[in-house]
């Protein structure tokens, strides 16, 4: 019989986090899914048939004082905002790079079997954009983490899909041109290609060992 696994979640209420947290809560393969949050999740959006759902409300800015949470197989940081919603670069550095970073070091630090994250399609360290930027560097920090197993970064494109409470309409109108160009996206230029919140958190789910 197989052995069943734990899974923590840090950024369940964004578009990707929601549809993760979904999948693991349904997938049998998962005995506890624990989320780390800033404010209490509406369980009534979440079918948890089998009492799986942990939730636990957190101060990310203190973050280390949580590591006991990390002992689990799987972590998934679907952490992330955006420079606009941030307001400047100093915070959007801390919950993309930060925040991220730690979860990493406390993954590490717990032995978790294995830790994914967003990243962002053309992430580089080089980069002349300030997000592709911070994606690349984080990339290359948690890479660079000895002892950390399965580490995996998912680099999604455009994320197709409306979030709560968010006036985003640039980003509606460009998914919109993404998708309208998707069957000229092929072969090296597939990756460009707009995609679903539940199609991340697939991919995510896929870098995991079972």
């Amino acid at each position: 019989m197989a052995v069943l696994k734990s899974a923590l979640i840090l950024g369940a209420s964004g578009l990707v986090g929601q549809n993760l947290l979904r999948l693991l809560l349904l997938d049998p393969r998962y005995e506890s899914v624990t989320c780390l949050v800033r404010r209490p999740l509406g369980r009534q959006h979440y079918q948890d048939p089998d009492n799986k759902l942990r939730p636990v409300v957190i101060d990310f800015d203190n973050l280390d004082e949580y590591q006991g949470y990390f002992s689990v197989d799987h972590v998934y940081c679907c952490l992330g905002t955006t420079l606009k919603k941030a307001g400047d670069i100093s915070a959007f550095r801390k919950v993309d790079f930060e925040y991220v970073h730690v979860a990493a070091q406390l993954a590490r630090a717990q032995r978790a079997g294995g830790f994914v994250w967003i990243s962002s399609v053309g992430a580089n360290a080089k980069s002349k954009n300030y997000y592709l930027r911070v994606k690349g560097e984080l990339e290359n920090a948690i890479m660079r983490m000895p002892q950390l197993p399965n580490a995996a970064a998912v680099r999604p494109g455009v994320l197709i899909g409306e979030r709560a409470n968010d006036n985003r309409p640039l980003e509606r109108v460009g998914a919109s041109i993404m998708q309208l160009l998707k069957p000229l996206l092929v072969g090296r230029l597939k990756k460009y290609r707009a995609v679903y919140p539940h199609q991340v958190a697939r991919e995510m789910m896929r870098h995991q060992t079972f």
